[in-house]
């Protein structure tokens, strides 16, 4: 069987539908994902088809539009708003998503890729909804984008995940219909927001978070499930340089920095000197990531500095003794499976949820970029390098490594699919 994937967002976002498809081909699926050319190689490599859409996510990352808005969202009004203005880029891809699912014998979808259900409905065969983060609705705590504000109850809580899942619907349904309109003359049947319809054993939701970060819900309906990360294995065709072993081997694990594909490139170098000046007064070597456009290369390294491009988060962060980073949900993720503490900057969007989150687990802190400087970033460091932090950070790496979240995903697939196929 074929199952295709559609997955969009930058490489922490995704990376849990590559490891996912590694662990279905394992079983015996032919699994196709359909994302920007920016992850051809890493598709290939882990012997998956690849499906090309149009639009490179570097620069993506990289327009006024992004810069803007998308990255400065840090109110749900405000991602509103910047969805709105990413609506030209999310049009270019209904196209080569439709034509991604040629073939398959199931769709499984990222919420950002919400043609996917209507794909398969008009396929007639079984869709997936995979979010990188919880947003079934439940009364157990607010949406990742309200997750930060304030706490009112537990029917504000359904509200929030409610009003969560509409913003999720309208930035992608306009380029939907509008392709569905030009390819079959009139929108898709039942045109309304498919995630409150992926509860079903043939079109369930599931979801790459572990159960010792955000435990399931016990309102969640049946067919919903939490489970666990889905983390790729290091990669094999990745070898640390000879010089980034030697700083390691040189002195005591040292605190690693990066914002990923997050960053404005005109403030990287202002940042870079920001975060040199915070490991000098915690007293703390470190190891930049230079990332997309978050920090830039200097020749004036201090020796307990080490700069590079980016490195395997799973072969990296457990090298580490914290890591700042920007609040990804994938990012997250391989901070808090590494079993080191955290220092979360968040930039927008459901990053602020994460860092508020890391701080209730007791695993680390969060500063809003906006407040960042050195002297705030250098005692966030120096409190998540406190032992009680490490410790517990430790613990929940250790529980975290526990869930093998891809191979329980692979069961409910194939107890989807398997259902499917007795009923033909």
């Amino acid at each position: 069987m074929l199952i295709t994937m559609l997955a969009i967002g930058s490489r922490g976002d995704v990376q849990p539908y590559l490891a996912l498809g590694a662990e279905l081909k394992k079983t015996g699926y032919r699994v196709r994902i359909a994302t920007f050319r920016n992850f051809e190689s890493f598709v290939n490599d882990l012997g998956l088809e690849f499906f090309h859409v149009h639009g490179d996510v570097a620069q993506i990352a990289a327009s006024a539009e992004m810069q803007t808005s998308a990255m400065q969202a840090d109110n749900p009004l405000k991602l509103l708003l910047s969805f709105n203005k990413l609506k030209s880029y999310v049009f270019d891809l209904q196209k080569d998503f439709f034509d991604a699912c040629e073939g398959a014998d199931a769709i499984l979808y990222h919420p950002g890729a919400s043609i996917g259900y209507f794909i398969a409905q008009h396929l007639n065969i079984p869709s997936i909804l995979a979010p990188p983060f919880p947003m079934t609705p439940t009364r157990e705590y607010p949406a990742l984008i309200f997750y930060d504000r304030a706490r009112l109850g537990k029917a504000y809580n359904h509200l929030t995940h409610k009003i969560f899942e509409q913003i999720m619907w309208m930035a992608s349904s306009a380029p939907v219909k509008q392709f569905w309109k030009q390819k079959f003359g009139r929108a898709p049947k039942n045109f309304a927001s498919p995630f409150p319809l992926q509860t079903t054993r043939t079109s369930p939701t599931i979801i790459s978070c572990s159960n010792y970060v955000f435990p399931q819900p016990s309102d969640w309906p049946a067919h919903v499930y939490n489970t666990g990360y889905w983390f790729l294995e290091d990669d094999q065709h990745w070898q640390p340089s000879e010089s980034l072993l030697k700083f390691l081997d040189q002195g005591k694990p040292p605190v690693y920095v990066g914002f990923g594909s997050i960053g404005n490139p005109a403030l990287a170098a202002q940042t870079t000197a920001l975060v040199i000046e915070a490991l000098q007064r915690a007293g703390q070597r470190g190891v930049l990531a230079t990332g997309w456009s978050g920090m830039t290369q200097r020749d004036d390294l201090p020796e307990d500095i080490f700069m590079l491009e980016s490195a395997p988060h799973s072969w990296l962060f457990p090298r580490m003794a914290c890591v700042v980073h920007h609040g990804g949900a994938g990012t997250t993720a391989a901070g808090l499976r590494a079993g080191v503490p955290g220092v979360i900057i968040p930039f927008g969007n459901d990053q602020f949820a994460w860092g508020r989150r890391v701080q209730e687990l007791g695993v680390g802190t969060s500063i809003p970029r906006k407040k960042l400087t050195a002297e705030n970033l250098s005692q966030a460091i120096s409190f998540a390098l406190k032992p009680e932090i490490q410790n517990t950070a430790k613990d929940l790496g250790t529980r975290i490594q526990s869930e093998n979240g891809a191979e329980t995903a692979v069961k409910i697939i194939r107890e989807s699919l398997d259902s499917v196929m007795a009923r033909k």
